[in-house]
């Protein structure tokens, strides 16, 4: 999630809707049939995708972030709540004045994870039990940061946070406590208003021994090693040019990586390199894409449709033939 228009605390979002889409000629995918949709969402309700995490048996775990709500949608479309994050009464977030349940990771044994953004001392990352209950903060956040992506260095018993209005990837014990600022700098900065959205590091995640960020206001996409102390070494650019950069997913072992676009309502394959193509479009069904997931040769793609006419809300589920051989590059 990037900058919004200031929201009161009854501000809604829009609605989730499960799509199946044809795969994409530019990663070799044959054509499948035309998108259709299996579930819908009420936008008045505030239920928007926002950041998604995988279950084995393929249904999405979603943020849906002006409902405070997590919720899991199975491939056949059949949703159930697993939880609600507490009311705030006066939130006075960063950048969209609202309450907002954003990033969400979820652990092997399907624990969730999830940031909360409120601009009160209920900011932080959220615990939710598997299969669903009540949420628990474990990690407390500074009420003036942004916490939007999440992850999960399952082998570490570390999470990341990225920090968009601060700059700042926070790291925090898996079990909870305090929280380390554990990568600072200009690269994770927003840029200055009027230049900027206001918003810096946004997606994030743990992969080959580094930890990925993507910059909104800066196009780009970041790699910072874990050094063997587990602290963080000399960040890297990886891609630049990557405009409206929200979270991504990383295509398989390598560092290829998909990113969602959201005002260009677009999906990029990133490759190492730094070169890159669109694979999926608003044509697809992406009405401002937020964040991705892949699974083998399933790519799903939410979408939240902040700042569109027509409020169409939606994940999409696109099947790629050769996604997961040319990850490995």
């Amino acid at each position: 999630m990037f900058r919004l228009p200031r929201l009161a605390a009854t501000a809604t979002a829009a609605a989730a809707l499960t799509v199946f889409v044809a795969g994409s000629p530019a990663i070799g995918g044959p054509p499948v049939p035309d998108p259709h949709v299996v579930a819908r969402f009420d936008y008045a309700l505030g239920q928007t995708p926002e950041n998604i995490a995988l279950d084995p048996d393929g249904s999405a775990n979603l943020t849906l972030s002006f409902a405070r709500q997590v919720v899991n949608v199975d491939t056949q479309g059949t949703r159930r709540t697993l939880a609600t994050l507490p009311a705030v009464a006066n939130p006075n977030t960063p950048v969209i004045g609202a309450a907002a349940a954003l990033g969400i990771a979820r652990a092997d044994d399907g624990t969730l994870y999830v940031t909360y953004a409120t601009g009160t001392s209920e900011t932080g990352i959220w615990r939710i039990p598997p299969g669903g209950g009540a949420p628990v903060q474990i990690v407390r956040l500074p009420a003036d940061g942004f916490p939007n992506g999440i992850a999960l260095d399952e082998e570490c018993d570390v999470l990341y946070v990225a920090d968009s209005v601060r700059g700042t990837v926070w790291s925090a014990p898996r079990e909870g406590g305090t929280p380390t600022a554990w990568a600072t700098g200009t690269v994770l900065q927003p840029l200055p208003a009027p230049d900027g959205s206001g918003v810096g590091a946004n997606g994030i995640k743990v992969h080959n021994g580094a930890v990925w960020v993507s910059n909104t206001d800066r196009k780009t996409l970041l790699r910072v090693p874990v050094r063997d102390d587990k602290s963080a070494g000399v960040i890297e650019t990886r891609a630049e040019g990557l405009n409206w950069i929200d979270d991504f997913a990383f295509t398989g072992r390598g560092d290829t990586v998909l990113a969602a676009l959201i005002m260009d309502r677009e999906v990029a394959l990133v490759r190492p390199d730094g070169s890159r193509e669109t694979v999926l479009t608003r044509q697809d069904g992406l009405s401002n894409p937020t964040s991705v997931a892949v699974r083998g040769k399933s790519v799903y793609v939410p979408s939240a449709s902040y700042f569109t006419t027509v409020k169409e809300p939606n994940l999409l589920l696109a099947q790629f033939r050769k996604l997961h051989s040319q990850s490995t590059s």
